[in-house]
């Protein structure tokens, strides 16, 4: 990385929480020393593109396709975090949470000490100064899985596990609370028959039972412990709101319902919703669309999920539709650094980190020209 940390960015179009400024940004040993507004003839000249603070990515599974890109295949753990990382880093993502699985299902196909194993390339990538975006641990927490409090201590005292979500995958709970979506996820991919489906529902719906709850209630215990920020996911009811709030809930992830995402927000709980979701104008799994809840005022920070360039488009799309630019940017940027606690990053104010974007947006998807991590040159 280069060792200049001072520049200053010109004739650009800076997108601040509440404004955008037609100016620029100074940067001096890595942090936003100034913004101002009007033309200047120093510095790099953005020639009217827009400066944004650093994406923070919540919730991406992408690692896991650079990992495991067929099935059965194992690729180079650091050579496939680094593909992961150059991806990120060029769609504008200064700080991912890299999804990690605990818990075994029918559906994962990884190998107990796997999840450790990617962890522990990401701290070796990180104490070799391998990667360009910042990269914490987001722990998925399957609590239906009779393993998963063995997975989740796995990671007891780990320093980059900075949130924890918990999810429930079976029959009848949550995302498939609706029976015809479990079908075609998991009877028709997995070529079952009626019979076979029958038990292989049952199974799952005996195990959650047994489960589920203890392994809420434990694992909530620990990150409340530990200060590791909560999510819940696919609540559907406000019952299930209810319960994620008790366990401490900071961010409500994929909310399946206008009445959960709804309830979610007005009890503090950040709605966090898939950008491919926004990008496609609808989601995969046929449950509530993002873009409703985001005119309904309910929508709190965006995910790429499973497509890292849409962090960067979405934003664009929901201005395209009426909201306020600010507001959209800030669904990828200072909500979800908030949510986690993270209070150095987030937004191009004075004395952040200089975790800046400079992007171009005509029409269609938007372009992103260079990135900024504290101040190193990055993308």
């Amino acid at each position: 990385m280069p060792s200049d940390l001072n520049f200053q960015l010109a004739n650009a179009r800076v997108v601040l929480e509440d404004r955008i400024v037609d100016g620029g940004v100074i940067v001096r040993d890595g942090r936003i020393a100034e913004i101002y507004e009007g033309k200047s003839a120093t510095g790099t000249d953005c020639h009217g593109d827009y400066v944004i603070p650093g994406l923070v990515e919540l919730h991406t599974d992408h690692l896991e396709v650079h990992y495991a890109p067929r099935p059965g295949v194992r690729w180079d753990t650091l050579a496939a975090i680094q593909a992961h990382d150059g991806q990120v880093i060029t769609a504008g993502i200064t700080t991912v949470f890299d999804c990690l699985r605990m818990g075994s299902d029918e559906d994962g196909g990884f190998a107990p000490g796997e999840m450790r194993s990617l962890a522990d390339g990401l701290h070796q990538g990180r104490d070799e100064e391998r990667f360009r975006a910042d990269h914490m641990i987001h722990l998925r927490c399957e609590v239906s899985s009779a393993d998963v409090l063995d997975h989740y201590e796995e990671f007891h005292g780990d320093p980059l596990v900075h949130l924890a979500s918990l999810m429930d995958h079976s029959p009848g709970q949550r995302q498939f609370q609706n029976m015809d979506q479990y079908i075609l996820y998991y009877q028709k991919k997995k070529g079952l028959s009626d019979e076979a489906f029958a038990a292989f529902c049952a199974k799952r719906q005996e195990i959650s039972a047994k489960y589920s709850a203890k392994h809420r209630d434990a694992i909530s215990a620990d990150c409340a412990k530990r200060g590791i920020a909560l999510a819940s996911h696919d609540d559907a009811t406000v019952a299930h709101v209810e319960e994620s709030v008790g366990h401490g809930v900071k961010i409500a992830e994929f909310p399946t319902t206008m009445e959960a995402a709804r309830h979610s927000h007005s009890s503090g709980v950040s709605v966090l919703m898939g950008a491919p979701n926004i990008v496609r104008g609808k989601s995969h799994s046929g449950n509530i669309a993002a873009a409703d809840l985001a005119k309904a005022g309910v929508l709190d920070v965006l995910s790429s999920d499973y497509v890292p360039v849409s962090l960067i488009h979405a934003p664009f799309v929901l201005a395209d539709n009426g909201l306020d630019l600010t507001r959209a940017i800030a669904m990828v940027t200072s909500t979800p650094a908030r949510s986690v606690g993270l209070q150095d990053r987030g937004r191009i104010a004075e004395g952040l980190r200089a975790d800046l974007v400079r992007v171009r947006r005509k029409a269609g998807a938007p372009v992103v020209r260079a990135v900024w991590r504290e101040g190193h040159r990055v993308a």
